[in-house]
């Protein structure tokens, strides 16, 4: 097996460290159970997932995954920390739902099955990783002529510095402290760009929001700090 080169490994760690608790809607991950709904919400308003072949990058212990088998995808979980990994296999048994889990990077993936899934998810992913353009190509790669690609990430701004960094995990504590890196935000024009260069097409953008007082999640149409991206390859 080649190198991994395109990670970082104190983001594994970071995440394999919570893994014990990652299915605690009280706990560290307690942002991602509240806006889970929302991401499936934006998903399934774009596609139908039912009885298709569907990959989720970076699939942590399997938030996403489940939702997505829930809806009667075929789903295949791929993430780079065994302990999540296997929390993720362990908690879909609980449940009774089949879902392909490994413990593989998405460049290999994609050299083993390129051109075989109908979606990719790729959430809260991009912004972890040293080369995001390389993920996006390898997502791009991953799908069928027409198939779907689902990004969520971070916008590299002022107002994403203030909201989900010191908002988020220093005042707020939404989300561990260190979750993230500025440096390492994306701005949608540079997904974008990423997108188009591997013939993924460009459906739908949205950005997040957070309401202080309800405590909830929705959907903008300012795309600024937190935002998703649905494209089909052309």
């Amino acid at each position: 097996m080649p190198p991994r080169t395109n990670v970082r490994p104190r983001e594994v760690e970071k995440f394999r460290r919570l893994a014990a608790r990652w299915w605690d809607p009280l706990g560290p991950m307690h942002s991602l159970h509240a806006v889970n709904p929302l991401r499936m919400g934006f998903i399934a308003r774009e596609i139908e997932v039912r009885h298709l072949r569907v990959v989720d990058v970076g699939c942590g212990a399997g938030l996403l995954t489940e939702s997505l088998a829930r809806l009667g995808a075929r789903v295949t979980g791929i993430d780079l920390a065994p302990d999540l990994v296997d929390m993720a296999r362990m908690h879909a048994t609980q449940k009774g739902l089949l879902v392909d889990y490994r413990i593989l990077s998405i460049e290999e993936l994609a050299q083993d099955l390129p051109g075989i899934f109908d979606v990719v998810t790729c959430m809260e992913v991009l912004e972890h990783i040293p080369q995001p353009a390389k993920v996006v190509g390898s997502c791009a790669r991953l799908l069928k002529p027409r198939g779907h690609a689902f990004f969520s990430t971070i916008d590299r701004s002022l107002k994403s510095f203030v909201f989900a960094i010191l908002g988020a995990e220093y005042i707020l504590r939404l989300l561990p402290v260190g979750s993230h890196r500025y440096a390492s935000l994306i701005r949608p024009a540079d997904l974008r760009s990423w997108a188009q260069s591997h013939a993924l097409q460009l459906v739908r953008s949205a950005g997040i929001s957070y309401n202080l007082l309800t405590r909830k999640f929705s959907l903008t149409s300012q795309p600024d700090v937190n935002y998703m991206m649905h494209f089909i390859k052309t």
